[in-house]
Formats: C-alpha cells, structure tokens, sequence
C-alpha cells in the first residue's frame, strides 16, 4: 500500500533567495513558512514563520543553496520553533521550476533523467532553472529518501494551439532553438482557474475566463473549458503587459534600432528587463507600483501615463482574449497588484465598458490584503472577481497528485 502524502515542503529557489512552504495536506494547513535571503552574498539571513508564532530571523553566513538547505531543515526540526521532529515526516518536497520547455507538460517527479533536461531547459531560463535546479539537488542530499517533485510554471500553457504558440520566423529556426511562445505563472493561473471554477459553481472543463496575474511580473491568460490557449508572456517573460522593470512587448525593430546606435546585447537585455516598465517610464526605481501610484497622486505626468500604459495594455489583452474563449464567465485578478491595487485594477476595468465590463468602485476600494470578492456591479456583462492566489499551495497539490499517480 502507497504511504499517504501528508507533509509537503514547497521549495521555490531564485538566483540567491529560498522561499519555502510546509503544509499538512489534511486540510491543506500551513504549518510554517520562511525566506532566505542573500544567498552567496554578505548579510545572508533566514526569516522564518511557524504558523500562529512570532518571526525569527537568524543571521547566518550561507556561502550556497546546500547551506541554505541546511539552514532551512534545521529550523523546521528545531525544538523551539520547529514544525517537525526530524526530516523523516516530511513526505515530499515540490519545487517551482520555472522552465520546463516543450518537454514538461505536467509536473514531474525527480529522476536523473528529469534534471538532465531541466539542465537543458537552462538555455531558455539562465537566470532562474540553474538555481532551481540547485535547490532539488541540495533537498536530495539533505532528505535523503524524500521524493522530489518538479512543478513548472510554463506547464499549464501547454494546451496552447500552435497557432497560439508559434512565432512566424523560418519554422528551421524555431525548431532548431526552441523558440515559441511558452508563458509563465502557469502556476498560479492553473490554481486562480480552479478557484474561479468552484465560485463559478462550474465543472473546470465547461469553465470560460481571461486570468490576471498582476504583480511586479505581469500575465494574463486565455482560459477555454478549463484550459489555457493563450497567454501573454513568450518565450521569455518579457512579453506582454508593462510590468515592474519589464517592457513588455516593443517593436523588434527597435532592438536593431537601438544596436546600430551602439547598444550591445547585454545592454539591451539589461534595459528592456530591469530598466523599463514602470521604472523606465515613470522613473520610479525598482518599479514598485505603490510608488507610482504615489506619484501619480501628486500630479506627476510621467507616473500618470504610465498607469495609464498598463490599463490600456491590459485591458487590450482582457478583450482580445474575451473573444478567444468565446465570452468568459469572468475576468479574475490576482498577484500584488491585482489583490490590492484599486487604483491599477480601475485602470484596467474602465477600459472595458465595450464588454459591458461596469466598475464597482466601492466594492474595488474594499477588497486588498488577500481577501476575495466581486469588484464590479450587478448588472456588469461580465464579473470582475479578485481571488488570491496561492503558487506555494498549488505546488503542494501537484507534488501530491504526481505521487499518488
């Protein structure tokens, strides 16, 4: 008889951070939740959370992501703070891996063969598989015996059509490279998705929506009969709607435009993914929305545009994509702004007046701070919903699934 999943840990490993979760699937509980920061670099420290308790922040030198491993299973079987008595309750560990190619379409569990193409997948996610890769490899050494399991965030848009996915460039090249679109924040799209479903009140294969990832990295996806047909990140997660630093999409030719006044690669790749967005246009830096929005209210011109910009820019998505899917059941919102940033979702949604799309402007002033609720009117075409995601727990869910499989 399979032993029962009870315990997960959820990993969720970046260039020099940890983030990481554990949950009793009986009842979907959090138990505990934490954070190191500084990986590799000086001032390294964990802030760690048992669930109900005060934070305790530990200020330790953590030279890697093993050492940062090391830190985090310690905590959890401290005597004082800890969650478990040892390793061994943990039933499996789930790893958000942001690239999983045309290879993965569905998470997987950790084998030899499962990291040699995550390795690969490197080539399209320099900045992000390399670290995430380090981190099952350090859960390994540290929980030996533990089952590792890969959950990747371009996995749920891997029911896009071909001709949602494929870019008109020579087919020998694309094939070649690997280039198409792939998407990100599948993750938290496929778990807005079903809890949108259940409030919906709809079988997840008859459910029809446009989902909003909004935060400081931005998407939106097309949602038809519970699966994913378009979205608007490619490639890289560049593409799109303005974001924090991020671009979005431009005119190619204004890359060629701008090398042949001298800018090298790296320095457009600099440019179009750290100095751009609401930092470029609005000169506010680190791109933190709050800061634009707080410029905006003082009358800056440059801030106010670039509100502007992102409504306009996803408010051009949420249509397109409405008559994609054949008129959606709702519009949902989630991610840091899309939670709690009234004044960002009024820019999106009084776009939308041609959907018969009506603002409920009490209502949307109301809901921030991770709770739910409709922020449009009664009579509005079709609802505006806010419901929080939750990547971390959607990980879990997919851990368990993959092992029970």
């Amino acid at each position: 008889m399979a032993k029962k999943i009870k315990k997960v840990l959820v990993v969720n490993c970046g260039s020099s951070s940890l983030k990481f979760q554990l949950f009793d699937m009986d009842g979907e509980k959090m138990l505990c939740k934490g954070l190191v920061e500084r990986i590799g670099i000086a001032g390294s420290r964990l802030v760690y959370t048992k669930t109900g308790c005060d934070k305790v922040v530990r200020e330790v030198a953590m030279k890697d992501h093993v050492e940062a491993i090391a830190q985090v299973t310690a905590v959890l079987c401290d005597r004082d703070v800890g969650v478990v008595v040892s390793l061994s309750e943990i039933d499996a560990i789930g790893h958000r891996v942001v690239h999983g190619a045309a290879t993965f379409a569905e998470p997987a569990r950790i084998t030899a063969a499962a990291k040699k193409a995550i390795a690969k997948c490197s080539l399209l996610a320099p900045l992000h598989n390399p670290a995430n890769l380090q981190g099952i490899e350090a859960c390994e050494k540290a929980a030996k015996g533990v089952p590792n399991v890969a959950v990747f965030d371009t996995a749920f848009h891997q029911t896009m059509p071909g001709c949602a996915y494929t870019y008109a460039i020579p087919r020998k090249v694309a094939r070649k490279y690997g280039i198409r679109k792939y998407g990100f924040h599948g993750t938290s799209h496929k778990y807005i998705t079903q809890a949108a479903a259940a409030w919906l009140k709809k079988p997840l294969s008859k459910v029809n929506l446009v989902t909003c990832h909004l935060g400081n990295g931005s998407s939106i996806a097309a949602v038809k009969n519970g699966q994913c047909m378009d979205t608007t990140m490619g490639l890289t997660p560049l593409d799109g709607l303005v974001m924090g630093t991020r671009s979005g999409t431009v005119d190619p030719g204004v890359i060629f435009f701008l090398g042949r006044q001298g800018c090298t690669l790296e320095q457009l790749d600099k440019m179009l993914n750290k100095e751009s967005g609401f930092q470029g246009l609005a000169g506010v830096q680190g791109g933190d929305s709050r800061d634009v929005v707080a410029k905006a209210e003082k009358g800056d011109i440059d801030a106010i545009e670039a509100l502007e910009a992102f409504g306009h820019r996803a408010a051009l998505y949420i249509g397109g994509y409405n008559t994609l899917v054949g008129g959606a059941d709702a519009i949902v919102m989630a991610g840091g702004i899309g939670e709690n940033a009234a004044e960002l979702r009024e820019q999106i949604v009084k776009r939308l007046g041609a959907l018969g799309v009506k603002l409920d402007k009490k209502a949307n002033l109301k809901v921030r701070f991770g709770a739910s609720g409709v922020i449009s009117t009664k009579d509005s075409k079709i609802p505006v919903v806010v419901i929080p995601t939750n990547e971390e727990l959607m990980i879990a869910r997919e851990t368990v699934a993959v092992l029970k499989g």
